[in-house]
């Protein structure tokens, strides 16, 4: 949510919040099992979070509530751009660190959002385009991120980046118009900041299989297919008189992608259908096995950017109200995660998937290759490379190149990198070094300044 943007009655407009972090998600509470939404939602292997603005933890009524009911968090404001870095350089992470602090002493996971996102943007931001836009954002990822390393549970890396509309494409943006691998770069930065932390993208209207959806869906699709780093997809789930006949199927296909699926700003307009939606949204989360939680967008009514819609699950005296009952029964009803979770992509701890040996071994005999594609934009890129072992596989791996005069490289992963101008070399970290003949590993770095003519060469130990 938005403090700053007016309130606008119609529920299709996007409200984006703030996530802040917690430490890794905590999924026990002390009251009753089935009594209260955390200790339901932690039954069954979920959480049930609400977005704060870190001011209101100061009102007793307010945070009875909040401790009683949710076992995740995230910030409505206090870790989007403007507040994490009001001038450019310099960071501020106050209203972020209470909100961790006040989650880990109260066993709550934290949401982090939003790293990026076209609106709020600092005045310092607005103003830049290009290639200082693109270094800058990125830094932007890195830092932040890397100050919560290990106590961000997700993050909306990328938040409200598609178009409203029937034709399912990009918004136009400041950001958007640096180049359309933009995104993309965003969560390979996050990646390497926060190895821990699930990654998300996150966006309203998306309720039902729509074109806007579909967009959406056809990237994460793309980003799994090259091993782009991408673990879930938020919904923001802002409603009103009705649900779309489909949303539980909409749900369904993204995690078939292979990533974790998350409602993150439910609210709904109040009236004699409320409770049912709020009813429906949460057997639908939890009839999809990697629907891993849901977030309310506030605690109470009046603590609500929706004004008089009354569209949150607990009147402004805190009292439940029928729609607090109806989310209840639901996530008693329902099934939990099951205990082997479907396959997921491998963590940054573990070996990536390699190709298989080719029935030839690579020329090159025992040494190995390295090839590489570029993601390039004016001013920066994104360099992936192939490392493919000869026939007599390695037990360790170093990769050079020689960068373009201006060119520095400012990110790595998956290998270690010596130097980051003129000739740099990259190394195996632990996961990747051992290859068998004509197995394949991949590692990426991302650089300001020209990518062009790069040409790596591999040596194996």
């Amino acid at each position: 949510m938005n403090h700053r943007r007016a309130l606008r009655a119609a529920v299709t407009i996007a409200v984006t919040g703030a996530l802040a972090a917690a430490m890794t998600m905590t999924l026990t509470s002390t009251a009753s099992a089935g009594t209260t939404l955390r200790a339901s939602a932690a039954e069954k292997g979920r959480y049930f979070g609400a977005a704060v603005a870190t001011g209101k933890l100061s009102t007793s009524a307010y945070t009875t509530i909040l401790n009683r009911e949710f076992n995740s968090v995230v910030a409505e404001n206090e870790m989007k751009w403007d507040a994490t870095e009001p001038q450019q350089g310099r960071f501020s992470y106050t209203g972020g660190d209470r909100l961790v602090s006040h989650a880990q002493a109260n066993g709550m996971s934290v949401r982090g959002h939003a790293l990026l996102w076209h609106q709020q943007e600092p005045g310092w931001a607005q103003g830049m385009s290009g290639s200082a836009l693109r270094s800058a954002m990125i830094n932007h990822v890195t830092q932040v991120a890397t100050h919560f390393r290990g106590k961000i549970y997700a993050w909306d890396v990328v938040n409200e980046a598609f178009a409203d509309g029937g034709g399912g494409g990009r918004r136009d943006s400041n950001l958007q118009r640096t180049g359309n691998d933009w995104i993309e770069a965003a969560f390979r930065a996050a990646r390497a900041a926060d190895p821990g932390a699930k990654l998300c993208y996150n966006d309203y209207n998306t309720d039902g299989i729509n074109a806007k959806s579909t967009g959406i869906y056809n990237m994460v699709r793309d980003f799994k297919s090259r091993g782009v780093p991408i673990d879930c997809v938020g919904f923001q789930s802002h409603l009103g008189t009705s649900l779309a006949g489909d949303y539980q199927a909409n749900l369904q296909r993204f995690a078939d992608l292979g990533v974790d699926v998350q409602i993150t700003e439910l609210d709904v307009m109040t009236g004699g259908n409320q409770a049912n939606i709020f009813g429906a949204v949460t057997r639908a989360c939890m009839n999809v096995s990697r629907c891993t939680g849901i977030t309310t967008w506030g605690v109470r009514d009046c603590d609500s950017w929706r004004g008089s819609d009354n569209a949150l699950l607990f009147d402004c005296n805190g009292n439940k109200k029928a729609a607090y009952t109806s989310v209840l029964n639901a996530l008693n009803a329902g099934p939990a995660i099951p205990t082997t979770p479907p396959p997921t992509d491998p963590p940054p701890t573990t070996p990536p998937p390699t190709d298989p040996p080719p029935t030839t071994p690579p020329p090159g005999t025992a040494g190995c290759s390295a090839s590489v594609s570029l993601n390039s934009w004016n001013g920066g890129f994104v360099a992936t490379v192939k490392v493919t072992a000869g026939s007599a596989g390695t037990s360790g791996w170093n990769v050079g190149v020689t960068l373009a005069s201006g060119a520095s490289v400012t990110n790595t992963w998956s290998a270690t990198a010596s130097g980051s101008t003129g000739s740099v070399r990259f190394a195996n970290v632990d996961y990747n070094g051992r290859l068998g003949a004509g197995q394949v590993t991949e590692f990426g770095f991302q650089g300001t300044g020209s990518g062009a003519g790069i040409t790596p060469t591999c040596t194996a130990s």
